[in-house]
């Protein structure tokens, strides 16, 4: 078992996410049943339900799927609880992000059959889960009050992704005694950009994970813990089991939500019947998996609406991929289309030119203004919508081969639920101070803030320290406040050897790190191929998430509270 185990009771366990191998251990240790609390596109290395429940029929357990979003605990969800705790057959295992969820469910309906809130503290206590908010036994205050013992920390950070702790990071940098702490459950911490290149078989996926203990900057306080929601009014953040944590200035970061279900049938077979992703670090290995496979057929490549993260990577797959086929000489045996839902290969008009070429040479066939809606993996078939010449919407039909799927994506649910989200759910700051419009103590950066930025790691890497700088400005710590020119980059790896480096900030102004001499970014460059195989990554783990800021000189102003 990947997931550590706690028993409850002789009849209900339960722990964190579980693997498909996991619910076969869990048969085997005599588990009968199912409970999954979690939604599915919390993190990037979470199973879908769907495959939970194929391993679940195939090993002879009953399932039930019962999504709770975290700190979100209505009576409706638990007599749902309850009642598949009456209805399945014992002995029953639930399932979260980190098992509070399910546990607290189980409390809060043990409770409701009349057993003691101490009793069932005790219980919880005794599993390394503290339900003292969950069962009302907390100690309480107005909620403009602090309650007597709760968490409070100068600086709080929500997420343990690149932007996270490379600004938590930052901050001790300027001043090393500040009082801070991040709030991320995951166990882990991945090298995103990396996953690019396990799905053509040059990195391994070992080499985009360490621990996120091992990252943690030392004098950081790490609540391992999910938010369930903010509370700006009152300072105030809520974990998953109802704790509160307070703070006085707060930096948002959580990452961005895959959304799989925002294609119908997609997660029904992710992962077999040729249909693969690279936003997934458990997919990568079967994206390079198919690439070999295939001698002969048809693979297809989509992008969806933006935004989303590393805008160039649906076509990073195409380009790596074709460029494996043409070595192997089979390219003229495959038919490749890129399904894009926007109207252009890429949105900045001077990187165009050299990508265009790419796309020739591999004979790769563009079908801009297509969405994915729809895929019978079984039949080997998706459907797209796109617009007739009358701006009518119909559907168009294709098959294939393998299929590289890129999810629709949105800001997490606790942030578009809140009042930092704007219309459409992101954090809403000014872009040129990354400062929360309306609450004047919070801050955000990296891919679930609504700065019209490329949301990339290199973008995160610049964001980091003028979010450092702007915090310690407002506690009078350091003078001038950073400003943001909206940069990011994107590697654009037409072939195995050679990227296209764009590098772009606001309004798709060209920010160049290098004299053209060295990496000319319009054209393929073998430079700019070490730079991202061999350099980024050590740069990534060693300076950026250390707070050093590699390549970063962030404008400053010397007077003026721009974006309070």
């Amino acid at each position: 078992m990947q997931s550590a185990i706690k028993q409850v009771d002789d009849s209900f366990s339960v722990s964190a996410q579980i693997t498909v191998e996991d619910v076969h251990a869990l048969a085997r240790q005599g588990v009968k049943s199912l409970i999954c609390n979690r939604p599915d596109g919390e993190a990037a290395d979470q199973p879908n339900v769907t495959e939970i429940e194929a391993a679940a029929a195939e090993a002879g357990l009953a399932m039930a799927y019962l999504p709770v979003v975290s700190g979100k605990f209505s009576s409706a969800d638990v007599s749902d609880f309850l009642a598949a705790l009456h209805s399945l057959p014992a002995p029953t295992h639930a399932y979260c992000r980190t098992g509070t969820r399910s546990i607290t469910l189980w409390a809060l309906g043990q409770l409701r059959d009349g057993r003691s809130s101490q009793e069932l503290l005790q219980v919880a206590a005794a599993l390394d889960y503290d339900l003292s908010s969950a069962l009302g036994l907390a100690p309480q205050a107005p909620a403009h009050q602090r309650p007597a013992g709760a968490a409070h920390y100068d600086i709080l950070i929500v997420g343990a992704g690149a932007a996270g702790i490379s600004v938590a990071s930052s901050l001790l940098a300027r001043v090393n005694d500040l009082d801070i702490a991040i709030i991320d459950p995951a166990e882990v911490h991945y090298y995103q950009p990396g996953w690019t290149l396990v799905g053509a078989g040059i990195f391994k996926q070992r080499d985009t994970v360490k621990t996120t203990a091992s990252l943690i900057p030392e004098g950081v306080h790490w609540i391992k813990a999910a938010v369930g929601g903010f509370d700006p009014h009152n300072n105030r953040v809520t974990l998953e089991d109802t704790r509160p944590v307070y703070y006085e200035r707060l930096i948002v970061a959580p990452g961005i939500k895959l959304n799989w279900h925002g294609v119908e049938g997609l997660v029904d077979t992710l992962g077999h019947n040729g249909v693969t992703s690279n936003y997934r670090y458990d997919l990568a290995p079967y994206t390079w998996k198919l690439v070999q496979q295939l001698r002969s057929g048809r693979a297809v490549f989509t992008q969806p609406p933006m935004p989303i993260k590393c805008a160039g990577a649906p076509q990073k797959a195409l380009y790596l991929s074709a460029d494996h086929w043409r070595r192997s000489g089979v390219l003229d045996n495959i038919d490749i289309a890129f399904y894009n839902a926007g109207e252009v290969l890429f949105g900045v008009k001077e990187y165009v030119p050299a990508l265009s070429e790419y796309i020739k040479l591999y004979g790769a066939k563009l079908h801009f203004g297509h969405r994915l809606v729809k895929i019978d993996g079984d039949s080997r078939k998706a459907w797209f919508e796109t617009s007739a010449d009358n701006g009518e919407k119909q559907l168009v039909e294709t098959d294939f081969d393998m299929i590289h799927v890129c999810p629709p994506q949105c800001a997490p649910d606790f942030v578009r639920a809140s009042e930092l989200a704007d219309e459409a759910g992101w954090v809403d700051v000014d872009q040129n101070t990354l400062r929360h419009k309306t609450f004047a103590n919070v801050w955000g950066l990296g891919d679930a803030m609504n700065a019209p930025n490329a949301k990339t790691a290199a973008a995160a890497r610049m964001q980091a320290p003028i979010v450092a700088n702007n915090v310690l400005e407002d506690m009078s710590l350091v003078t001038g406040i950073a400003h943001y020119n909206g940069y990011g980059s994107c590697p654009l790896t037409v072939e195995r050897g050679k990227i296209v480096l764009a590098e772009f900030g606001y309004g798709g102004k060209l920010l160049p790190s290098f004299p053209r001499w060295v990496i000319n970014g319009q054209k393929p460059s073998r430079l700019a191929w070490i730079l991202k195989e061999k350099i980024l990554p050590p740069i990534y783990w060693k300076a950026m998430l250390k707070g050093k800021e590699w390549m970063v000189d962030p404008e400053h102003s010397k007077t003026g509270k721009a974006g309070a």
